[in-house]
Order: C-alpha cells, then sequence, then structure tokens
C-alpha cells in the first residue's frame, strides 16, 4: 500500500513513524494560527488516503503536557479530502505560549484504518442478544 503525500510549503514534512511497528504517522506543525475558541495548526501536507481506508487524527500522547486538547477528540478524513490536514486544538487551561504546540513540533498523528463501505442499512425490530446488551460506559468493569 502506498500513502501519497504532496508538500504544500517548504516547511511540510512528510509524515514518518517514530519507530517500526508505530501505529500513527507523526503530523508536524508548519502554521499556527489562533481563533476565537482555539488553536488550528497546519501541517503544510495533503495525503491522498488509498481506497478502502479511512485517515484518523488522533492527539500523542505528550498532548498531557499542554493546554491543549483535540478539539474533535479524533479527526477523520476520508478518501476524497485533498486538502491540508490541519488539526485544531481547544485552551484548556491559559497557561500561555509554552503551553502550546510550536511550529516543527509533532502535534498528531495519523492513523490508516481499512474500512467498509459496502454495508448496506436494514431497519429491524430488535437486535440479536449479547451477555453485554445495552450496557455501556463502565458496564464491562473496566
Amino acid at each position: 500500500m502506498e500513502l501519497r503525500v504532496q508538500r504544500l510549503n517548504s516547511l511540510a514534512q512528510l509524515p514518518s513513524k517514530a519507530e517500526s511497528g508505530a501505529c500513527g504517522y507523526d503530523l508536524v506543525a508548519t502554521s499556527r494560527e489562533y481563533r476565537k475558541d482555539y488553536i488550528e495548526y497546519g501541517t503544510g501536507v495533503a495525503v491522498e488516503i488509498p481506497n478502502g481506508y479511512a485517515g484518523f487524527i488522533m492527539p500523542r500522547s505528550s498532548i498531557s503536557n499542554t493546554a491543549l486538547a483535540l478539539a474533535n477528540s479524533v479527526g477523520l478524513i476520508d478518501n476524497s479530502y485533498r486538502g491540508e490536514i490541519k488539526l485544531r486544538f481547544r485552551i484548556t487551561i491559559d497557561k500561555g505560549e509554552e503551553s502550546y504546540y510550536s511550529i516543527g513540533e509533532r502535534i498528531g498523528q495519523l492513523v490508516l484504518v481499512k474500512v467498509t463501505s459496502d454495508a448496506t442499512v436494514q431497519e429491524v425490530d430488535s437486535l440479536s442478544e449479547t451477555e453485554r446488551g445495552a450496557g455501556g460506559f463502565g458496564s464491562t468493569g473496566a
């Protein structure tokens, strides 16, 4: 499989994995814009997600060292999108510039996931029974 990547500016770095076997491709900030309620980072890259896959944008574990939270928790990139990958972060605590990501830092990860797009939706009167049933939000003891 091939992930086609286009650099959109001179600061852009190709998505890369920190080590072999890693799930996510690190994304690096090339721009930062302050908005009313969030900070938007550009990565300077656009990607061509292969057919049969979707791209998920995940926060890096280093986010816990910042005053930021990925605004949409996890981002979804359909394989038809060809624009710049951008990440929006909410400011959780106003600690100043040193608690934000800087240009050139790894700010998130792109994870490719195989998906099916040929499922048909069928309305039914009931669903099959399972031991868990409708239990959610920690109902399995986790």
